[in-house]
């Protein structure tokens, strides 16, 4: 698009002939759509496939940043219900070790700095920071790692039945923070054949059995 102005010149005279002639000078100065887009104070047409392309570029990035796990890692928890045993202290503390089970589900390594859970009925220890139990777990991007956590039943029949999270704090090498995740329930035989459980509630159940059995 294109705007033209006139300008039209003092005229002269001249004689020819004994023709009186006169000349006008007359120029245009070609506008730019840039030029009128300023005059309006809006940006001019041009840039705007240069601010879409930017806008994906920084989608694309953010998003492969999400997926590799360099934001929030992507964790898969289990706890093995296999090595569960009841243990028992001089004071009469039950309690009982967890093997805990990460996989990470992404490439880019993540390391757990802290597990914590508020749930009646249990408690879990810090850590005891040894080879089993180390304070801090570090996952290598596409690896598993197993650890050992002490868990205390402080009261058998007060460990709810829906389903209740744990809380962790997490480390990778763009950011810190943390989360809370949800385990998936457990199959438990019943009379009524096997049936879901919330993963606390089935723990505490085969726990507490086993004190009372006298198997441990």
């Amino acid at each position: 698009m294109a705007a033209a102005s006139t300008v039209i010149t003092a005229a002269t005279q001249k004689i020819n002939g004994g023709i009186v002639t006169r000349r006008h000078d007359i120029w245009f100065r070609l506008v730019s759509s840039a030029d009128i887009w300023q005059q309006f104070g809006v940006a001019p047409r041009t840039r705007l496939p240069f601010v879409v392309s930017s806008c994906l570029v920084l989608m694309c990035v953010a998003a492969g940043l999400w997926w590799s796990g360099s934001i929030t890692p992507r964790i898969r928890w289990e706890i093995d219900s296999f090595f569960l045993s009841a243990q028992v202290d001089d004071n009469g503390v039950l309690s009982t070790s967890a093997w805990v089970e990460l996989e990470n589900q992404a490439f880019s390594p993540f390391t757990v700095t802290d597990i914590s859970m508020a749930i009646p009925g249990l408690r879990l220890l810090p850590s005891e920071r040894t080879e089993d139990d180390p304070a801090e777990i570090t996952v290598r991007g596409d690896g598993t790692r197993t650890v050992t956590r002490r868990i205390v039943i402080t009261d058998c029949a007060a460990v709810p039945h829906e389903p209740q999270p744990i809380r962790f704090s997490y480390r990778t090498w763009l950011v810190s923070g943390s989360s809370e995740v949800m385990l998936d329930p457990w199959q438990m035989t019943g009379s009524g054949g096997s049936v879901p459980v919330a993963w606390q509630r089935a723990l505490a159940n085969v726990v507490c059995d086993k004190a009372v059995s006298g198997e441990f």
